[in-house]
């Protein structure tokens, strides 16, 4: 099992920095860097890679719809090699919410999309020149649709790999089907060990059955919240602001991702509640409506023969990696937490 961690959205970027040096001192394996409407990730990604030596830096994630697909294989195939080959590319749709309201641009067909986007970047580290039919990206551009002067290019650099693990996203069947057919990788979230398997089973299945063997095993990186300890139990109202977030205010009713992921879990009832208390602006009440037991379950929250037995789960559901956020009120105290998580998992 591998260690991750994922660096918050806002903040002091050089005192994050640093963290990342002491956690990469104590073993982290890899570290997701977000780009929701914050700063963008690919200058932070960079300067991370200048600031480490061993640790895997990743895009958590690049949402596929304001890059060219070109663009995000330069961009990929720059941060391996200014990383010396240690850069994992994260993709996902994100949202219409960000898509269409902070960026401008129409949010349509993102299994589609997300599949033409990493053939093309696959094309670009390969160093083809990059010629393309698909239904949302022709390029070269057809000539009734610019001047008629484009032609095939292929990328001047020799990239340090001519295949960058791809992690991609993914929460829909579909999406998640195109994930374990085509991605060295997947990220899901608010994992549930012991429902994963009637969530996504049929779509991991039915995505695995066409995989291109060279692309190894899927790996899995669930996203828990870690708190280790005779006490952490305290820290399990802190999670539930997050949940009742995405759970009712990531999107509006019937278009939300994460509410339709709770309900897959069960939580149909507590699931609407959440949602309407929370676009109706009481919040804090959102978050008391969150169950206990789901909270538990896709977090990494109490005593150490808890957590343990709460590693061992994700393990038996395919999790290769915990991609965790401690909590810890400083630097000594989350390098402190991942040290007990990475001696749990040995």
């Amino acid at each position: 099992m591998h260690i991750g961690t994922m660096l918050n959205y806002s903040g002091g970027f050089n005192e994050t920095v640093a963290e990342v040096a002491e956690l990469e001192k104590a073993g982290l394996d890899i570290i997701f860097v977000p780009e929701a409407y914050s700063f963008d990730a690919v200058s932070q990604l960079g300067f991370l890679a200048a600031k480490t030596s061993t640790i895997k830096i990743a895009s958590g994630i690049f949402q596929i719809y304001t890059r060219t697909p070109s663009l995000t294989a330069m961009t990929a195939a720059g941060l391996d090699y200014v990383s010396e080959g240690r850069f994992v590319l994260g993709l996902g749709a994100s949202g219409p919410q960000v898509v269409e309201g902070f960026h401008g641009v129409k949010y349509d067909a993102p299994i589609a999309r997300t599949r033409e986007v990493i053939e093309i970047c696959r094309q670009v580290w390969r160093r083809e020149k990059v010629q393309y039919q698909g239904k949302h990206y022709q390029i070269p551009l057809p000539a009734d649709q610019g001047t008629g002067l484009g032609k095939p290019l292929k990328l001047i650099n020799h990239p340090v790999r001519d295949r960058i693990p791809v992690v991609i996203a993914a929460l829909g069947p579909k999406n998640v089907e195109l994930t374990a057919e085509i991605a060295e990788g997947w990220q899901p979230i608010f994992y549930f060990p012991e429902k994963a398997a009637d969530v996504w089973g049929d779509s991991l299945a039915a995505g695995k059955a066409k995989r291109d063997p060279s692309l190894g095993e899927l790996q899995v990186f669930a996203s828990p919240t870690l708190a280790i300890g005779e006490d952490a139990e305290k820290y399990l109202p802190w999670v539930k602001p997050h949940l009742a977030l995405y759970i009712g205010g990531m999107g509006a009713k019937g278009k939300n991702f994460y509410n339709s992921l709770a309900q897959r879990y069960g939580y149909e009832a507590e699931a609407e509640k959440i949602q309407d208390l929370y676009l109706a602006g009481k919040k804090e009440e959102a978050a008391a409506a969150v169950p206990d037991e789901l909270a538990r379950a896709v977090n990494l929250i109490g005593p150490e023969s808890f957590v343990k037995e709460r590693v061992a789960a994700f393990a038996e559901a395919g999790v290769t990696t915990l991609n965790v956020a401690p909590l810890a009120e400083n630097t000594a105290g989350r390098v402190a937490q991942l040290t007990a998580l990475r001696e749990l998992t040995a």
